[in-house]
């Protein structure tokens, strides 16, 4: 087997919970590849590398000499950079989080050469509301398109619905938090679904965050309810979640967004 030239350095890494990072990479040669806000890039590292002490123990049978890549949505804006930015959480028993999660700054990985994915804003009209619906990690996309500057224009409004266990796993919340106060057109609705094992109370909404489109929360931030004429309706995040809020949009007059049909609600299927 060839062997595969690990191309990318880490420049950053920010631990924000426990099993919860943000990684910043940057290519060892030439610049950051050219991208849309919501595609993802392909990054790997040889099974032989170290896994993060944290995770379950590998099958040591897997085979040491491959070569493991997944895909990853990119949290930074696309604009002209100098680093990725990749929010990840850790999965005790994957092959590649455990050992993205053994990674330091000035460690090395591989970043496949192009950025795709078609999650991305391109085909929606500029005077069309835009809702994006995430659980844990599924909040990176959402990142980089808000990171772009999208919020500028006044002719639509923004809202990111995010739902995790706890507070800490929310990701980005101050970054949000601040962006709802400055940004007459943006809301920011979190929600968590284990109040009871909040270290102090947690004042906000509970549940799951499809319960936050079918309690009518966004309908009240909004000051009325979204519609499929005027708004676009983005997913990502656990298929449980996706699912259940496709279910939702469709009964309320939405549809999937499909290359032969355009419609409203537009799914990343993240695992």
């Amino acid at each position: 087997m060839k062997k595969i030239e690990l191309n990318a350095v880490v420049t950053q890494r920010i631990d924000m919970a426990p099993g919860l990072m943000v990684l910043r990479i940057a290519p060892l040669t030439g610049p950051v590849p050219v991208f849309q806000s919501g595609q993802f890039a392909v990054i790997g590292l040889p099974a032989s590398a170290p896994r993060s002490p944290l995770a379950d123990p590998e099958d040591p049978g897997a085979g040491p000499e491959r070569f493991i890549r997944r895909a990853y949505s990119i949290a930074s804006p696309s604009l002209p950079g100098e680093h990725l930015e990749l929010f990840l959480t850790l999965v005790r028993s994957g092959e590649l989080t455990p050992r993205l999660f053994a990674l330091q700054p000035g460690h090395q990985l591989w970043l496949g050469p192009k950025i795709t994915g078609l999650f991305t804003l391109a085909e929606v009209p500029a005077d069309q509301d835009v809702v994006m619906v995430a659980t844990g990690t599924g909040l990176a996309p959402y990142m980089s398109m808000l990171r772009a500057g999208i919020t500028s224009n006044p002719g639509r409004r923004f809202a990111v619905l995010v739902g995790a266990r706890h507070s800490w796993d929310l990701g980005y919340t101050a970054e949000l938090t601040t962006l709802a106060r400055v940004c007459p057109n943006f809301r920011y609705l979190p929600i968590v679904s284990r109040p009871k094992e909040e270290p102090t109370a947690w004042s906000g909404a509970t549940g799951h965050v499809q319960s936050l489109w079918e309690g009518g929360a966004l309908e009240k931030a909004f000051g009325k309810k979204p519609i499929a004429a005027t708004t676009h309706v983005f997913l990502c995040g656990s298929p449980l979640m996706t699912e259940e809020m496709t279910t939702l949009l469709t009964r309320d007059g939405f549809l999937v967004h499909e290359k032969a049909r355009p419609g409203q609600i537009h799914v990343e299927k993240y695992w």
